[in-house]
């Protein structure tokens, strides 16, 4: 059976100064900027078969700025269903995902990436990994899953949280 690794990576701090703005045209925040510069040596160092974009203009920056990191040919998807913040519709897209796919990056939204992650860690998981991810998902935020079988298999409590990765965590620049 092939291991499936699954990248959840929240968007980096928004802007919200721009009253009355629609929810999905904010752009980053310089501070969201930063952190996701940050961010993307951690999200290109292992391998990656997709992208999956919400297409939110703070999803779509953050993945512009961790994108150098990624290869040049990789397929980036971006997806409406993506658009998403219960875990039940971000969890079906997971299981409909292509079985050719084994390493696949979301970038998407809060709380529906905080609470898939939660659903999906079983006890196998790394636990200083599940403690941080347990306390918050923060913006910039990134988790990495690994589970055994098909995507369609996606279960609670069947994969295991292998790192949880904050901006904070890392170096600045």
């Amino acid at each position: 059976m092939i291991m499936k690794r699954l990248l959840l990576l929240r968007h980096a701090k928004s802007d919200w100064s721009q009253a009355g703005q629609d929810d999905i045209d904010r752009a980053l925040a310089p501070r969201g900027t930063a952190a996701a510069e940050r961010m993307a040596a951690v999200v290109g160092a292992g391998p990656l078969d997709a992208v999956l974009c919400s297409p939110a203009r703070r999803a779509r920056e953050t993945l512009a700025l961790v994108r150098p990191a990624l290869p040049a040919d990789l397929p980036i998807l971006e997806e409406p269903g993506l658009y998403v913040f219960e875990p039940d519709p971000l969890l079906a897209h997971l299981r409909a995902l292509p079985e050719a796919y084994t390493s696949v990056l979301v970038v998407g939204h809060n709380p529906a990436l905080e609470r898939v992650a939660l659903t999906l860690a079983g006890p196998n998981s790394a636990p200083a990994a599940l403690a941080l991810l347990r306390h918050k998902f923060p913006t910039a935020a990134l988790a990495e899953i690994h589970t055994a079988g098909p995507w369609t298999a996606l279960a609670p409590l069947r994969a295991h949280l292998v790192a949880f990765t904050r901006p904070r965590d890392l170096p600045s620049s």
